[in-house]
């Protein structure tokens, strides 16, 4: 059975986030109803990880195994599969991947950025995909905010509790970069590690937009990351700012 691996992006406002839900709007299910009907039965697929009801990705990775009877080459899913999604979602490449590939467990770490428009009006068609900010920021404050992140942290307090979950689970990740952007009326803030809990990133970027507007202080970052036992970073981004930019895999992997 050969496996292919995906190369995806997508407008996330469209869906109910990457995961499968019963409703059926949500991006990993748009993808198993195209390759059900090209392939003439249904496949599973699986993403890198999930993201949630209008986050964005410019870069996630899935995939899934090709039915026996079929002889599709692996160029020819791609053109198949951006033929019948929605425009909203895009195939950018296919490959093909060995047995031993998993999108999700084979990932060594991921990037995301956050996009924050600083412009007194949004444009519409910035609408959705961006935090819209008006006014500045300290932009000092907040890149101190963001280097506070860097490390091993056990991350509890920039962590949701999501359905399901075990409360029972690890919750030290490592953040290797955490870098902040200026531009005119707009600030990008990225993140790299080897892995993110749920809403992490955007409780790690509302954490640091409160405490470079006053309302906090870099010493509170620094307390729920040395006690996470103690609270909770109350301060989540918008969903529409934050994109899956990119997934590392090892070499050849």
């Amino acid at each position: 059975m050969n496996r292919i691996r995906l190369l995806l992006a997508y407008d996330g406002a469209a869906f109910n986030g990457w995961q499968s839900q019963p409703c059926g709007k949500t991006v990993q299910d748009q993808i198993e109803r195209a390759i059900a009907g090209i392939a003439g039965e249904g496949v599973r697929i699986h993403g890198s990880g999930r993201t949630d009801t209008g986050v964005h990705a410019l870069g996630q990775v899935a995939h899934f195994d090709v039915p026996e009877n079929n002889r599709m080459g692996v160029d020819d899913w791609q053109r198949a599969l951006n033929s019948v999604l929605p425009s909203s979602v895009r195939i950018l490449g296919t490959e093909m991947a060995g047995q031993s590939f998993h999108a999700r467990f084979s990932a060594l770490g991921k990037t995301y950025r956050y996009e924050i428009d600083c412009g007194r009006v949004l444009h519409p068609l910035r609408c959705g995909r961006v935090w819209h900010h008006p006014g500045l920021l300290d932009l000092e404050v907040l890149r101190d905010a963001c280097e506070l992140y860097r490390g091993e942290h056990d991350f509890s307090a920039f962590a949701a509790n999501r359905s399901g979950d075990s409360d029972q689970h690890d919750m030290i990740r490592v953040i290797t970069s955490a870098d902040v952007e200026d531009y005119p009326e707009r600030i990008v803030i990225t993140f790299s590690g080897n892995g993110f809990l749920y809403k992490m990133v955007r409780l790690l970027v509302g954490g640091a937009v409160r405490v470079s507007e006053g309302r906090e202080s870099l010493a509170w970052i620094g307390e729920l990351l040395a006690h996470p036992e103690g609270g909770k970073c109350q301060y989540c981004a918008p969903a529409a700012g934050l994109y899956l930019q990119e997934v590392e895999y090892p070499q050849g992997g």
